[in-house]
This record gives structure tokens, sequence and C-alpha cells, in this order.
């Protein structure tokens, strides 16, 4: 058996299979960060009608709200058969990597908006206060006081969500989008060990979401560190 799977390994990393998980690995990446750029830039603007407190953004503060709560909820495997199934009676012709792409920002706008909206809330109510006794508008709170604040705490979770994402890209190979576990199935339907076939895929997982890790614990340690020794001090 040892012997078989060392004799397929010239021919399953031939030109052509390298290309094939070349450009799976590339869908797979694409997939992750437009779902999770997408997510930042409405995420934030959910978070923000979330924490608004004026009666003219009522109605974005409950759609913000049932959004956010429905979405984080729903498994992704169905927002995807949802959205797939959905362009079909609308009528709508989209591509499978389209829909893939559609339902990772759609889902990622749920967990970024949570994250955002939970950084922003562990601001410290006194500095609020503070910007509050300065007579600072809302935005001048928003950008000058609860954000600076609120990024370090925000960003190393976003990349850690962004790492659990590339794992659940897998999924969109239900609809037929060649991202890696795509690739792995069409290898191992043109006869290669399975244990091979996947064993390449976990590989190919490893170095597309390491990089990643290694670089939101960076942030998480240069970031969450000065605030964690502000913590400590009294309170000002």
């Amino acid at each position: 058996m040892g012997i078989d799977i060392l004799g397929q390994l010239p021919r399953l990393f031939s030109s052509y299979n390298l290309l094939l998980l070349g450009e799976a690995a590339l869908t797979t990446l694409l997939l992750s960060a437009v779902g999770c750029v997408v997510g930042l830039v409405f995420g934030t603007l959910l978070s923000l009608a979330r924490l608004a407190r004026s009666w003219l953004v009522l109605p974005l503060k409950i759609f913000a709200i049932v959004y956010v709560e429905i979405f984080r909820r729903v498994p992704f495997l169905v927002t995807l058969l949802l959205f797939f199934f959905g362009a079909q009676v609308l009528g709508f012709d989209l591509s499978p990597l389209a829909i893939g792409i559609i339902s990772t920002s759609v889902i990622s706008t749920a967990f970024v908006a949570e994250i955002i909206r939970a950084g922003l809330v562990a601001v410290r109510p006194s500095q609020l206060e503070a910007a509050s006794v300065m007579n600072f508008s809302a935005w001048q709170t928003l950008w000058l006081v609860r954000w600076p604040q609120a990024w370090p705490l925000i960003l190393p979770p976003t990349f850690a969500y962004l790492v659990l994402f590339i794992k659940d890209t897998a999924l969109a190979s239900q609809i037929g989008v060649l991202e890696l576990t795509q690739a792995g199935n069409i290898l191992n339907t043109k006869g290669f060990s399975s244990l091979l076939v996947y064993s390449t895929v976990l590989v190919l997982y490893f170095v597309v979401s390491y990089p990643l890790a290694r670089l939101g614990a960076h942030l998480e340690s240069r970031l969450g560190a000065p605030r964690h020794s502000r913590s400590r001090g009294p309170l000002r």
C-alpha cells in the first residue's frame, strides 16, 4: 500500500494537477478575503446602527439586530444552499463562485459586526463621559475616542475569524465551487489514493491559514499588551 502511494506521487504532482490545486487555493483565499473585507465594511455599518440611540435610525437598528442574530445562528451550508437555489428560482444567472462569494459575505458580515460591536462596547464608560464633558459630538466621540481604543480589540479576533472562515469555505464545494476540497474530490475521482489526496489538501489548508494565524497572534501581542498594562493602573 505504501509503495503504491509513493508511486502515485509523480502523477499527482504533475503540472496539470499543480495548476488545479493552485487555482483551488486561490479560490479559497478569494472567498475568505472578499467575505471578510465585505464583512468588515458592512459589519461596521451594522455595528454602528446597533449602537445608535437616535430614533431616526431605529428601523436600521432593528434590521441590524435581526440580521446579525439570524445569520450568526444559521449554518453556512444552509445559507449557501439558500442562495444557490434561490438564485435559480428567481432567474438570476449567477456562477457558483459568485454565489459562494455572496454567501460568505453575508455570513461574515454578521460575525464581524458582532466582533466590532463588542470592541466598541468595551471602551471604558469614563472615556465616553470625558468626551461628553468636552462637548464632543457623537461622530467625534466615535472617531477620536471609541475607534482608537476599540481597534486593538477588534483586529485580533477578526484575523482569528478569518482563519476559521478559510476552513468553512470548504462547504462551497457542495455547489461546485473549485476550491481546495473540491480539487481534492476531483483528484480522488481520478484514481489517486484518498489518503494521499486529502493529506495534500490538508497541507495546503495549513499553508494558507498558518501565516494569517501567526499575523493575528502577532497583532494580539502587539496591540493587546499595552491595553492590558493600562487596565492594571488606576482609572482616570
